[in-house]
């Protein structure tokens, strides 16, 4: 079956041709067939990954291009990560087609929107099954392409279309540090191959300096797919997309690309110990800083956009103090509770036909699927024991407390702390509380959007128990099998890590609760004490702006200022030397009348001259 797994992006590649192709002809056929499709898909990845547990890695490759005497390959790979990435990718987006189906009935363009969602999951498939950095580039910037076509999709809004540009633009920025990191890394070892990279790492023929250069370039581009700080401020705008691909986007696809990146490439990273530092430092830093901004936002979409923000810094922290294990296991349990979120978000959105969490309030009596749902993925990321989020939380925890990066432990820990007080100020304001008059008539989500959550809900219950102390270590033991790097399987930290997670979740819920349900304590108790404080994070930081400022007041003052230039120097300079030579071809026309005569004259004129000055100078011209 692994011989074959270069099929599995190719369902929905037909998809997404089929759709493009027949438009609206059989609307409704059509989706269920690009339903159908995905789940042909997720289970083709699926039996991969059962072959992946008894089977070795499998590598197909072809000649693609000849420059030369380099040869440029293509092909697919199946080793643990990315059979654990196929089946992660391909169920996501199964889920999301399903739910899409009730969720986007009655928009005009539905087929289109079906098309889309088939041709951003071929784009991540192909990626994670991508055996050189050459052709995993290639699906890089395809699945930015469906990125900006899902979050434009409603192109009539001026905020989609903005969000789009934004996400396109900022994600291309971290890309050029990608290709600039791709190309001083074939200069050295002369293939992009992963294979051939490593084995020029293991045998220590690549210098620390430029092993730390190439891979801290390679993780701008992993900065700018994963929204971590600078590149994170396109994230939460590209919740003006519809809730579906916002589901698919933060869960499991085009977030998660730069996570995987890193994790594919660990040997490269895990070579420099300053690239390491780096990860892990703004691994961190994100973490909190998001953390700190999702207490503060109304709109639950954005509120759990910051979340995925804050969770792919864990990621990254993880990766950073050695975590590798942590990290992919973190990635995997991110997906199913965060996809369980924005869809159980949707439900609601589409109940009550507003994102304003200040405007929904009595849910859990109206919504009686949608509610416990939400429940279970609020408390598993919000690492309530016993659920998936808690042992991969756990883990990275220990990372980097094992690791000896206190500071980053102590970041975690307090970003642990945020995270469970804002998303049950979630839950409580909008399940919680009195019914809002204008709720009176909301129902619950079809079959078609509660399935889907429930199939997830399960998986955000049990996912965390393939990697745990007490259960089994089978998913850190699996994936560090042959890997070319020095990582572990899983940490044996001191309990006491274990403990004080536990005590900090309960606390970040104890004082939602005592806020936005008891209302024992007043929403304004911070707020009306450091009111400063409160501005700057709501207005996350005023990062948007400061961008506004420099880099689009800036470019557009510059390019003022080149325009000046342009118009008044550079052409001014070109109108003057014009003037002055047709100024002159004039007077010398007046010499060119055909006139013998003068011609003699001027060439008498001329001779006198000559020979007088000769005559002044001795002979000495």
């Amino acid at each position: 079956m692994m011989e074959i797994a270069w099929i599995i992006p190719l369902f929905p590649l037909f998809s997404f041709l089929v759709l493009l192709i027949f438009g609206r002809k059989w609307r409704r056929g059509q989706i269920d067939f690009a339903v159908i499709l995905s789940l042909v898909s997720f289970i083709c990845a699926l039996l991969v990954l059962f072959a992946r547990f008894t089977q070795e890695n499998v590598k197909v490759e072809f000649t693609w291009l000849t420059i030369g005497e380099t040869q440029l390959t293509a092909g697919f790979e199946v080793n643990q990560l990315n059979a654990l990435m196929l089946v992660i990718v391909s169920l996501v987006s199964f889920l999301v087609h399903m739910y899409s189906k009730a969720y986007m009935e009655g928009d005009e363009r539905i087929t289109v929107f079906f098309a889309y969602l088939g041709l951003f999951t071929f784009a991540m498939l192909g990626l994670v099954l991508s055996p050189n950095l050459l052709q995993t580039y290639i699906f890089w910037e395809l699945v930015g392409v469906g990125s900006f076509l899902l979050i434009g999709f409603y192109f009539y809004k001026e905020e989609a279309k903005a969000a789009a540009k934004k996400a396109f633009i900022m994600t291309r920025i971290g890309d050029v540090g990608l290709l600039i990191g791709m190309i001083l890394l074939f200069w050295q070892v002369g293939s992009f191959e992963y294979d051939e990279i490593f084995a020029v790492i293991s045998a220590g023929d690549l210098s620390e300096t430029m092993a730390t250069l190439t891979a801290i370039l390679i993780f701008i581009g992993a900065v700018g797919k994963s929204g971590q700080f600078p590149l994170h401020s396109w994230l939460p705008d590209a919740m003006e997309g519809p809730t579906p691909v916002s589901a698919l986007i933060h869960a499991a696809t085009m977030v998660a690309a730069g996570v995987y990146l890193v994790a594919a490439l660990y040997p490269l990273f895990a070579f420099s110990e300053v690239a390491m530092l780096t990860i892990a430092i703004v691994g961190g830093f994100t973490a909190i800083f998001a953390a700190t901004i999702g207490m503060t936002q109304r709109d639950i979409k954005r509120a759990l956009a910051y979340s995925t923000v804050s969770q792919l810094g864990y990621m990254m922290l993880a990766l950073g103090v050695g975590g590798y294990v942590a990290g992919v296991f973190h990635l995997t349990t991110h997906a199913f509770f965060k996809a369980l979120l924005f869809l159980a978000a949707g439900s609601v959105i589409h109940a009550v036909h507003t994102q304003d969490i200040e405007k929904m309030g009595g849910l859990w009596k109206k919504m009686k699927w949608t509610a416990p749902l939400f429940l279970i993925g609020t408390m598993a990321i919000s690492g309530v024991p016993l659920l998936s989020g808690f042992f991969s939380k756990e883990e990275i925890l220990v990372s980097a407390w094992v690791s000896g990066h206190y500071l980053l432990f102590t970041l975690a820990i307090i970003a642990a702390f945020f995270t469970a007080f804002y998303m049950f100020r979630l839950f409580f304001l909008v399940f919680g509380g009195e019914e809002k008059k204008e709720q009176s008539a909301v129902k619950e989500s079809s079959n078609w959007m509660t399935v889907p959550m429930l199939v997830l809900a399960l998986l955000a219950i049990v996912a965390g128990y393939i990697q745990t102390p007490w259960f089994g270590t089978f998913l850190g033991d699996w994936l560090t099998t042959g890997i070319a790097a020095n990582v572990h399987g899983h940490l044996d930290g001191p309990l006491w890590v274990m403990v004080v997670a536990t005590v900090v979740t309960f606390l970040g819920i104890l004082l939602a609760w005592l806020m936005y349900s008891k209302k024992v304590l007043s929403r304004d108790w911070f707020t009306s004490r450091a009111p400063y404080t409160y501005q700057l994070v709501i207005n996350k930081y005023y990062i948007d702006e400061v961008y506004q400022y420099i880099f689009v007041k800036g470019s557009r003052f510059v390019s003022q200022i080149l325009h000046f230039v342009e118009v008044y120097l550079i052409e001014g300079l070109i109108s003057l030397v014009t003037i002055t030579m047709r100024r002159l071809s004039i007077i010398g026309s007046k010499f060119q009348n055909g006139q013998t005569q003068l011609y003699g004259t001027v060439a008498f004129v001329g001779l006198a001259i000559l020979i007088v000055v000769f005559a002044l100078t001795g002979g000495g011209f």
